[in-house]
C-alpha cells in the first residue's frame, strides 16, 4: 500500500525528531527514527494491524492507531490503496485536545 503523511502529521514528526535530537543526542534521535519508519513499512504490509481509535468512533471515517516508542501514537485512515497518516502525537498529551486537530 502508499503511504500519505498530512501535513500536520509531518509538522509533528519533525517537532518531536527535533526534541530528541536536542535532549537526547544524534543516536537516540536515529533510533527513534527507525521506530517510526519500521512501524510505518508494517502498517504499509498490514494497513489493519492498528486498532480502532475510540477517539475517532463518532467520525464518518474509520481511524485507527499504533503506539510507536510508547509515547507517541500514529493515527491513520486507509482510502483505497493508500494508507494516510493524519497526525502523529505525543501520548501524554490531552487525547480530545488532540483528536480535534485531527481533519
Amino acid at each position: 500500500m502508499n503511504i500519505h503523511w498530512h501535513k500536520r502529521a509531518v509538522a509533528a514528526l519533525q517537532q518531536v525528531e527535533a526534541y530528541v535530537l536536542d535532549k537526547f543526542g544524534e543516536q537516540t534521535r536515529q533510533e527513534f527514527m527507525d521506530e517510526v519508519d519500521q512501524a510505518v513499512l508494517a502498517l504499509a504490509k498490514t494497513p489493519s494491524m492498528g486498532k480502532k481509535d475510540p477517539l475517532f468512533a463518532h467520525r464518518r471515517q474509520e481511524y485507527r492507531s499504533i503506539v510507536v516508542r510508547r509515547l507517541n501514537k500514529v493515527v491513520y485512515y486507509i482510502k483505497d490503496d493508500t494508507i494516510h497518516i493524519a497526525a502523529f502525537w505525543d501520548t501524554r498529551r490531552e487525547p480530545q485536545a488532540q483528536a480535534r486537530q485531527v481533519k
